[in-house]
């Protein structure tokens, strides 16, 4: 890819394209969705709670018509996309930065039949290469927070949605109850200096057209999903040594239990979004 991309974005698509984040992501989270999860019990198999966000966030859309036109941004591994694309037969299009996903996405959707419906593109959310009111509906899973330009990106969901159209996701914000100090391990992680949080994204989206049409606060899942990752990764830390880094899996670790610490102590706030597009 010969696209420039914004040094942030270029950190996040270096990240997702290294062969220890691509094996991590596949073996620990399932290899189908990448993003938190919706948990029954705190020792659930990290691939049902993940899954089981998928179908909530999917039932905020409620009937969407099989020629409407889905836009998913930061889609990873295309788990969404497929579930999308096989729960209403709509058009999908899948678009995220790191190649290396898009290979995978584009091989588990011709194994699940879905490959006609499901159209990946690489790109970045900062620019999405698709026309002005092109999609009915835009989603996104835990992907905005890594962009330094989250008004840009609301900015570009506005201009591919047609009047009328839903722009449904989930991030991880900051809650406005903790300091700065308190949350630069997290942003140091994903090297960023600042997370958006509800209000922004109320304020984007009204400065862009989009009215906040629901908000639904699952804070609460956050420091479980990700103290379950830390112990899924932990367990089976000697069966990935052969394909991931030592340094990567301790890295992680470390980094998984920033992202417990500061849910737990109230400084994030996870949960989902819904705007509609005016006009």
């Amino acid at each position: 890819m010969t696209t420039p991309y914004e040094p942030v974005v270029e950190t996040a698509r270096a990240y997702y394209n290294s062969e220890d984040a691509d094996t991590f992501y596949a073996e620990i989270w399932g290899g189908e969705d990448i993003h938190i999860g919706i948990y029954a019990r705190p020792d659930e198999p990290i691939a049902d709670a993940s899954r089981r966000t998928v179908e909530r966030l999917a039932d905020l859309l409620g009937a969407v018509p099989a020629d409407d036109r889905i836009l998913d941004i930061g889609s990873g591994f295309g788990g969404a996309a497929r579930y999308l694309a096989r729960r209403f037969g709509a058009e999908v299009v899948a678009l995220n930065l790191s190649e290396r996903e898009n290979e995978r996405c584009e091989a588990l959707n011709a194994a699940a039949g879905l490959a006609h419906l499901i159209d990946v593109v690489d790109g970045s959310f900062e620019d999405i290469p698709l026309a002005d009111g092109s999609v009915d509906v835009v989603w996104s899973q835990d992907a905005i927070l890594h962009s330094g330009r989250r008004d840009r990106v609301v900015a570009e969901v506005s201009r591919v949605l047609k009047p009328g159209g839903r722009f449904v996701l989930t991030d991880i914000m900051a809650s406005g109850r903790c300091g700065p100090e308190a949350l630069a391990p997290v942003l140091a992680r994903i090297h960023l200096d600042t997370l958006g949080s509800v209000p922004f994204y109320q304020q984007a989206g009204e400065t862009n057209g989009l009215a906040l049409t629901g908000w639904y606060d699952l804070s609460a899942e956050l420091p479980v999903h990700y103290a379950r990752v830390a112990a899924e990764l932990d367990a089976r830390r000697e069966a990935l040594a052969s394909r991931v880094s030592a340094a990567y899996i301790d890295r992680m670790l470390a980094g998984l239990n920033h992202w417990v610490d500061a849910g737990r102590n109230g400084c994030l706030t996870w949960g989902m979004l819904e705007f509609r597009k005016r006009g």
